[in-house]
């Protein structure tokens, strides 16, 4: 079975799907999601934005999906590979940062959002990075 395809899957529609539920209103967890400055949010995402980040994510696991062939695609492997490559440098980006707010080197720090930055989102953008890599390189566990 195809366990690293399978559960990065599960991860980018948990993802997606959270997304689409602040989206349409929803509050929980969304205080931390957004990066501080001084005590206040950096930026206020608008749904439209929102629903565009979760309908990222969910393509992102039916790129997995396709590449690892869970399921069938009729897009040739060669341009699945380089959609992978792309998601895996987008998402080490992400975990490397903007150097101020976001990331293993941001400077902005002390904030809930910086905390589950430095321990949870960040760590996990760099493993997803790491995973989507494999699986465009062929591999899977």
């Amino acid at each position: 079975m195809a366990v690293l395809s399978v559960t990065l899957c599960i991860i980018f529609i948990t993802l997606g799907l959270w997304h689409f539920y602040w989206a349409i209103g929803g509050s929980l967890g969304r205080n931390a999601a957004i990066s501080e400055i001084n005590g206040r949010p950096a930026f206020t995402p608008k749904a439209l934005a929102t629903a565009l980040i979760g309908t990222a994510l969910l393509f992102s696991a039916g790129l997995v999906g396709a590449s690892s062939r869970l399921f069938v695609s009729h897009v040739p492997g060669d341009i699945l590979v380089r959609f992978c490559y792309a998601l895996a440098i987008i998402l080490f980006l992400r975990a490397v940062g903007d150097f101020r707010l976001v990331g293993f080197f941001k400077r902005v720090r002390g904030s809930s959002f910086a905390r589950l930055d430095t321990l949870l989102y960040s760590p996990l953008c760099f493993a997803l990075s790491v995973g989507v890599f494999l699986v465009g390189r062929g591999y899977d566990f």
